[in-house]
């Protein structure tokens, strides 16, 4: 995304003042090339960067904010100060009884660039999730490990599914045991009862390797389908990790499992909390940051982590 913002922001750069540019007039084939380049270039740019309009399903105001239609959903509740919160379904707002609604509408407005950065930046991955999205069946894509991973449906083989390099290309390939005319529901839970198995060999297998390393203990594994968390971990040292933690990057699994069993040290995430996550990974903002930022096969919903 940053690259299509600076490609916006460099067609309006000015000239650096008192400086004199020459420009030669270039010739109509020319100037007809240039302008179809130009509206490839806009074609590309995502929709974040035109004016739009983010409606919350449940919305029952609307506000314009900045060029924006943003259409949210409000709700009286008991607390101090006017609350916003922007998720994958948009912009709701709660507020004390005593807040008029021009003083909500004020607050939005003050508020107007975090808002609309927030639900953009929501837009977006939705968008790229929707493209992260896999047509199951024989030859499908999906991530594994950071890398793809390519579904080949082979009756030979056993419907447990059997990991394949391929030296040729390099390949990776998961050969399951159905025949190639199987239907899309049968592919998808076979994948998914795989990545589940190869999780908990592979998962548990970190949280031996990390746990030493942060002074604690951990007790028992619990893989988790939940559509709101990464992961949680129990005072009694129980943690639960999710099974689709294996579509991401090795580095990125390892901070999720870091994360947790940080969490048998301080149960919360204070300042002391970071600085025993940093303890063991020094470069956990980043790999939060993609964490939150790349989308990942939508099985059900968005991720988080505890």
């Amino acid at each position: 995304m940053p690259h299509f913002v600076q490609l916006a922001l460099d067609w309006c750069v000015p000239a650096p003042q008192g400086q004199k540019i020459e420009e030669k007039r270039p010739a109509a084939p020319e100037i007809q090339a240039q302008a179809a380049i130009k509206n490839e270039a806009i074609a590309a740019l995502p929709d974040i960067l035109t004016p739009a309009r983010y409606a919350h399903p449940q919305a029952n105001r609307e506000l314009r904010l900045e060029g924006a239609a943003v259409a949210y959903r409000f709700e009286r509740a008991r607390r101090r100060s006017i609350g916003f919160t922007v998720g994958p379904e948009g912009l709701a707002v709660r507020a004390p009884a005593w807040v008029t609604l021009a003083a909500v509408e004020a607050a939005l407005r003050a508020k107007s660039g975090w808002i609309l950065r927030k639900l953009a930046k929501a837009r977006l991955r939705q968008q790229r999730q929707v493209h992260a999205r896999i047509a199951w069946g024989d030859g499908a894509v999906l991530p594994f490990l950071g890398q793809p991973l390519r579904v080949v449906l082979d009756a030979r083989h056993s419907l447990l599914g059997v990991l394949q390099e391929d030296g040729a290309h390099a390949e990776r390939q998961l050969r399951i045991g159905l025949p190639a005319a199987a239907q899309p529901a049968q592919v998808r839970d076979a994948v998914q009862a795989w990545l589940m198995r190869h999780a908990r060999l592979h998962l548990s297998a970190r949280l031996d390797h990390f746990a030493p390393l942060l002074g604690v203990r951990w007790t028992r594994l619990r893989l988790s389908s939940a559509q709101t968390r990464w992961g949680s971990a129990r005072a009694d040292g129980s943690i639960s990790l999710n099974w689709r933690l294996l579509h991401h990057p090795q580095a990125v699994i390892d901070y999720v499992v870091v994360h947790e069993l940080a969490h048998l040290r301080v149960m919360d995430h204070s300042p002391q909390f970071w600085n025993t996550v940093a303890s063991v990974l020094p470069d956990h903002a980043r790999l939060r940051r993609h964490l939150r930022e790349e989308p990942v096969p939508d099985w059900d919903g968005v991720l988080c982590i505890e």
